[in-house]
C-alpha cells in the first residue's frame, strides 16, 4: 500500500520537535504541503528547509504561542483567511505536571485554554474549506491517560478527556461531509516533554533519570518507547484516502501499555 496525499494540505500543530516534527516530515513525504506551528521559528524555519518537495509541495511555518489563546487566534484567523487546509493536526505542548492536589482552578483554565480552547478554534475555521470541498481529516493527538489516568499528570488526564469526547461528537456531526475525525492515544514516545517529566519524576524521587527511564520502557510489553516516526506513520494513514472508513475512534498508539480493552 503506497499513500499518496500529493495535492493535500495539512497544518501540523506542535511540530518544532518530537512527534509534530515526526507528523509534518512523514506527510510531506507522502506528498502533502504542510504549514509546521510551534513557538519556534528559527526551529521551524530550519524543519521546513529540510522537508520534502519531491512532488512539488509547498511549505510553511507559522510562529504561534498556544498558551496564549488571545493571541493565538489573532494569528491563526489570519492564517485561515488566505489559506485553507485538507488535513489537520491539532497538536499542542503539554501542561504542567501534578497530582490534583497540586493544581487549583487557574491551572485548569489554563490548560483548557492549552488543550481544549485552540483545538475546537482551529477545527472551526479548518472545517469551512472541509464541508465545502466534501474531503478533510481532523487528527488529534492525544493521550493514553483518557483511559488510565496518570496519577502526575491531572490537568492533561482532565482536558484531554474532553477533548476525545468532543470528537467523537464532532465526527457524527461532519461525517455526511466526507470528513473523518479522530483520536490519538500517545503513549511513551522518545520526545523532550519525556525527558522532561522523567527529568522531574528523578528529582522528586531521588532517583538517576536512567533509573526512571527504565522502569517506564519496563512497563511497555514491547520493552521500549516509541520512535517519533511510528507516530508520522499512523498519522499519515489516517490522513490517507485508505482510511476513509474510521472515524470517531481513539487509536492507542503506545506498545501495548494500556491494559484496559
Amino acid at each position: 500500500m503506497k499513500i499518496n496525499l500529493t495535492g493535500k494540505t495539512a497544518l501540523v500543530g506542535g511540530s518544532s520537535g518530537g512527534i509534530g516534527k515526526a507528523v509534518a516530515e512523514q506527510l510531506a513525504e507522502s506528498g502533502a504541503s504542510v504549514t509546521l506551528m510551534s513557538h519556534s521559528g528559527n526551529k521551524l524555519k530550519s524543519i521546513v528547509a529540510g522537508l520534502s518537495t519531491d512532488q512539488g509541495q509547498v511549505h510553511n511555518y507559522l510562529v504561534v504561542d498556544f498558551s496564549d489563546f488571545e493571541g493565538y487566534k489573532v494569528l491563526i484567523s489570519d492564517f485561515f483567511a488566505t489559506n485553507s487546509v485538507d488535513i489537520l493536526v491539532n497538536n499542542t505542548q503539554g501542561p504542567d505536571a501534578g497530582n490534583t492536589l497540586d493544581k487549583q482552578v487557574p491551572d485548569y483554565q489554563e490548560a483548557f485554554d492549552l488543550l481544549f480552547k485552540t483545538v475546537v478554534f482551529t477545527t472551526e475555521l479548518a472545517l469551512k474549506h472541509m464541508i465545502k470541498n466534501k474531503w478533510g481529516r481532523i487528527i488529534n493527538a492525544a493521550s493514553v491517560s483518557v483511559k488510565e489516568p496518570l496519577s502526575y499528570l491531572a490537568l492533561s488526564n482532565t482536558i484531554r478527556a474532553a477533548v476525545v469526547t468532543w470528537a467523537k461528537s464532532l465526527a457524527s456531526d461532519v461525517g455526511e461531509h466526507n470528513i473523518t475525525v479522530n483520536s490519538i492515544l500517545t503513549g511513551y514516545f522518545d520526545t523532550d516533554r519525556i525527558n522532561q517529566l522523567n527529568t522531574k519524576k528523578a528529582e522528586q524521587q531521588g532517583i538517576p533519570q536512567e533509573e526512571v527511564r527504565s522502569d517506564m520502557e519496563s512497563k511497555v510489553p514491547l520493552k521500549r518507547i516509541g520512535d517519533p516516526k511510528e507516530y508520522g506513520y499512523l498519522v499519515t494513514y489516517l490522513a490517507s484516502e485508505q482510511a476513509a472508513f474510521i472515524t470517531g475512534t481513539q487509536i492507542p498508539i503506545d506498545g501495548g501499555l494500556l491494559k484496559s480493552l
